[in-house]
């Protein structure tokens, strides 16, 4: 497709593990742009369940990757045929207008990325808490990263850090911005489906970002801090005021979640192989 082309092809690239129960609604709103010259590629870690099947039947690009976010992004991209990619979890749904809204401001408005607002749903605690969260995150500076990035923009600055499992999406914005790339924020939302998740996955997902945390905070000390500081509670107070039982809840789910990053980070630190590698410049 030429890239004077009004309609430019997107890749919306989605990594996947044992997603089927989630999967076939992210593809249907997917299917359900007003947007519509789209292609789909999944990058499967070898999922056990459905997921290849519900892949298929979607008509998506189906390849298989045993890595990390990151890696599966990156792998993602290189397959790739648009002029924009975006890259969606594949627990979330897409509302209509969000990749119209996304290339008409990259596209015409010339912004380089573009950052999606994220709405958590269902009525589960978790999700009730992450609903709140992701509220007050809208109104930090180093609350949201963009998902969709003008294919060549995204490869210029080398895509994700493979090394990164955790805060790879405040990496990659911190070297945009470092770069001199604009960065755009569209009205249109993706809802992160959160029902499904449990104490118990929350804690030990948690826990192995923890773990992985030293190799962030070695290549960016200062954003980890800011992207991991529980001080924009303070700064949201006022949600206190609107909702006190809810700001409560969540507040409980902070101290179990921090809980839990830190006993991973400690456990990964203290280890003989990772103490070596944390240790080298």
């Amino acid at each position: 497709m030429k890239c004077d082309s009004p309609f430019p092809l997107v890749s919306i690239i989605i990594p996947t593990f044992n997603s089927g129960k989630s999967l076939e609604l992210c593809l249907k709103s997917i299917l359900n742009q007003s947007y519509k010259n789209i292609e789909i590629i999944i990058v499967d870690a070898f999922s056990k369940d459905d997921t290849k099947r519900i892949a298929k039947k979607f008509g998506a690009k189906l390849f298989f990757s045993a890595s990390e976010r990151s890696l599966a992004r990156n792998f993602g991209a290189k397959k790739a045929k648009g002029k924009f990619v975006l890259f969606v979890d594949s627990d979330m749904e897409l509302t209509p207008n969000v990749v119209a809204e996304c290339v008409k401001l990259s596209y015409f408005n010339k912004f380089d990325a573009v950052i999606i607002p994220e709405k958590s749903v269902g009525e589960s605690f978790i999700a009730r808490c992450k609903k709140l969260e992701k509220t007050m995150h809208m109104r930090e500076v180093y609350g949201e990263a963009p998902r969709f990035f003008k294919k060549k923009v995204f490869d210029d600055v080398g895509g994700y850090d493979k090394n990164l499992v955790i805060g790879e999406d405040f990496e990659l914005t911190q070297r945009l911005r470092k770069h001199g790339f604009d960065i755009g924020k569209c009205k249109a939302s993706i809802k992160h489906h959160e029902e499904d998740l449990t104490i118990k996955k929350l804690i030990a997902k948690l826990y192995y970002y923890g773990s992985t945390l030293p190799f962030y905070f070695k290549k960016e000390p200062i954003l980890t801090l800011k992207t991991s500081s529980p001080a924009y509670f303070v700064r949201n107070l006022s949600f206190f005021k609107k909702q006190p039982l809810l700001f409560v809840e969540l507040l409980s789910l902070k101290l179990i979640e921090y809980a839990a990053y830190i006993a991973g980070f400690l456990t990964s630190l203290f280890s003989l192989r990772n103490l070596t590698g944390w240790m080298k410049p």
